[in-house]
C-alpha cells in the first residue's frame, strides 16, 4: 500500500460524494452497519466502486462508505471494517481509515463489539476506550515508513485523548445514555479468547477484549490523526460468561443495543465535528 494508493481512493471518494472535504470519520461495528443510511443528506458509495478498498467477508459488517452532514458538517461514516483474522494484510485493514484522514478526517470514531473482561461491565454496555493493549503481536506500521504519512517512530502516549473522552461523556448525558470506560485488548481471533487469555488480559489491565480497533488507531495516530474509541459489550468474556460464546450472542445483543447506541452518536458526531 502507497501513499499514491491512498490519495487515488481519497480523490474518489471527493468525486462520489461531491464533497471536497470531511472532518470526521466514524467506523461501525457489528450491529450498526445501516446507522450511515440514516443521517442527513447521505449519500453511499459501496467499497468495492473504492480504488484499493477491501470489502468486509464477516456477516454483520457492511461494506459502504456514507458522507452526510448531520448539523451540516460534513462526515465520513464507514460501514463495516475488514480483520486481520479474515487473512487481509494489515496495511489492508488501515486502507479505510487512513483514506478518510487524508479526506479531511482529523478525528476518528472507531466502534466495535467487544467482550467485557472488566469489574462492572455487562452485555450491552457501552464503554469508552481509555487506552489499549496489543496482544497480537502485529503492527500495521511494520516495513518501510513513508513520511508522508508519517513519522518512523510515532507517539502512542495519547491515542484516545481526554478531551475527546469528556466530550463523549457530554453527549451520552445529553443523550440519555450511560457511558462507562475502560482498556480494550487486541486479539488476533477469529477464536474466542481462552480462560486463561482472558485472565492474562485483565492482569495486564484490560476491561475489554476484541478483534478489531488497535491497527486502525495505530494508522490515524500514526497520520496524526486522533481516535475516540466506543466498545459495546456484547458478551462477557470465556471464563466469566456461564455460557458459550457465540458470534450470534454478539449480533443479538449488539441489535438490541442498536437504538441506544445510534443516540449516542447522535449527539456526539455534531459536537465531534464541530
Amino acid at each position: 500500500m502507497s501513499y499514491e494508493e491512498i490519495q487515488a481512493a481519497a480523490t474518489v471518494v471527493r468525486e462520489r460524494t461531491g464533497r471536497p472535504e470531511h472532518t470526521l470519520a466514524v467506523v461501525l461495528g457489528s450491529g450498526l452497519g445501516d446507522y450511515g443510511a440514516d443521517l442527513g443528506g447521505a449519500t453511499s458509495v459501496p467499497y468495492a466502486d473504492l480504488p484499493g478498498f477491501p470489502v468486509p467477508r464477516v456477516e454483520g459488517h457492511g461494506g459502504t462508505l456514507y458522507s452526510a452532514e448531520p448539523d451540516g458538517k460534513p462526515v465520513l461514516v464507514l460501514s463495516g471494517r475488514v480483520h486481520a483474522y479474515e487473512g487481509w494484510p494489515l496495511e489492508k485493514v488501515v486502507f479505510a481509515v487512513r483514506t478518510a484522514v487524508l479526506c479531511g478526517c482529523r478525528t476518528v470514531v472507531l466502534t466495535n463489539a467487544a467482550g467485557g473482561a472488566g469489574e462492572g461491565l455487562a452485555p450491552g454496555d457501552l464503554a469508552l476506550i481509555r487506552d489499549h493493549l496489543n496482544l497480537a503481536g502485529r503492527n500495521p506500521l511494520v516495513g518501510a515508513n513513508d513520511d508522508r504519512l508519517g513519522p518512523r517512530f510515532p507517539d502512542m502516549s495519547a491515542v484516545y485523548p481526554a478531551e475527546l473522552r469528556r466530550q463523549a461523556h457530554a453527549a451520552a448525558a445529553r443523550a440519555g445514555v450511560e457511558l462507562k470506560e475502560g482498556v480494550y485488548a487486541w486479539f488476533l481471533g477469529p477464536s474466542f479468547e481462552t480462560p486463561s487469555e482472558v485472565q492474562m488480559a485483565r492482569r495486564l489491565g484490560a476491561d475489554l477484549v476484541g478483534m478489531s480497533t488497535v491497527p486502525e488507531a495505530i494508522a490515524v495516530r500514526h497520520m496524526g490523526g486522533q481516535v475516540l474509541g466506543v466498545s459495546l459489550v456484547t458478551n462477557l468474556a470465556a471464563g466469566i460468561s456461564p455460557v458459550p460464546l457465540s458470534h450470534e450472542e454478539v449480533r443479538q445483543t449488539a441489535a438490541a443495543a442498536r437504538e441506544r447506541f445510534g443516540a449516542l452518536l447522535d449527539a456526539l458526531l455534531p459536537a465531534l465535528a464541530a
